[in-house]
This record gives structure tokens, sequence and C-alpha cells, in this order.
């Protein structure tokens, strides 16, 4: 499995203890977040991420930042990607379960880096349902 991750400046450490859980247990990680805390652009390292997942070189994508909305309505902006902010593991199994998710947000100030791996790890552990899901999950993809 092939992760990839994004943050900006507020997102640094989740990012870091984030690699570090994905690594132990075997996954590959595609890094695309900054590895300091001056401010930077959100969007410079959400693109590389939704691009990845789009393109089907990594299975998920993982974004990281202060609130998680900036890097959520960027990441959505890519029809093929369904981006959801979360900061329980609650909905994070929700977001895989009814929306497929492919890409999580973490807003990092309203979360601490243990329950963001919790979140990361139900992120990967749970599956779509498909279903009635399904068919509302073909109706997101703006057709303008």
């Amino acid at each position: 499995m092939t992760i990839s991750i994004g943050n900006d400046h507020a997102g640094t450490d989740y990012k870091f203890a984030i690699v570090k859980h994905l690594e132990s247990k075997g996954i590959t990680v595609n890094n695309y977040g900054t590895d300091a805390n001056d401010s930077v652009d959100y969007p410079d390292f959400v693109h590389p991420v939704a691009k990845d997942v789009k393109e089907k070189t990594s299975d998920f994508g993982i974004l990281i930042c202060g609130s998680a909305n900036g890097v959520a309505m960027t990441a959505n902006k890519y029809q093929e990607i369904r981006a959801g902010l979360c900061w329980t593991k609650e909905i994070v199994s929700l977001i895989r379960q009814h929306n497929n998710a492919n890409v999580l947000c973490i807003p990092a100030r309203f979360t601490a880096i243990p329950q963001a791996i919790q979140m990361v790890d139900a992120f990967l552990e749970t599956e779509f349902e498909g279903g009635r899901h399904q068919n509302r999950v073909d109706k997101i993809p703006a057709h303008c």
C-alpha cells in the first residue's frame, strides 16, 4: 500500500508521527509536506497528494493543516477526489463507509497526535459499504 501525505506548517509534527506509524506497518509513504514550522501555502502540498490519488500512484491521501478546511477544499477540486475533514475516528469510519473517501483531512489544531493516528488507522481499516451509498457517491462529481 502507498499513501501520499501533505501538510502545512501547522501539521509538521503530526506528519512526522503519522509517517513513522505508517512505515512501521510496512506502508510506503510519499511525503509532499513541509518538514519545517515556517509559514507555507497549503495548496502547494495538497496538489501533489491529490494528483497521486487521482492517477492511482497512491492508494489514499492524508492532508493536515490547522483546521483542515483549506486542504479539504483544495483536494475536492479534483473530480476523482473525495476528501473528508475528520476530528474523530467515528467520523473517519463514516467517510469511508458511506462516501468512499480517498483522502483524509486532519485538523491539527483540533486533534491530538494520538487521536490523529487512531483516525489514520480507522481510515485504512474501514471498507466502503457500497450498495445504496454507491449511487450517492456516483452523483458527487459536478459535470458542468
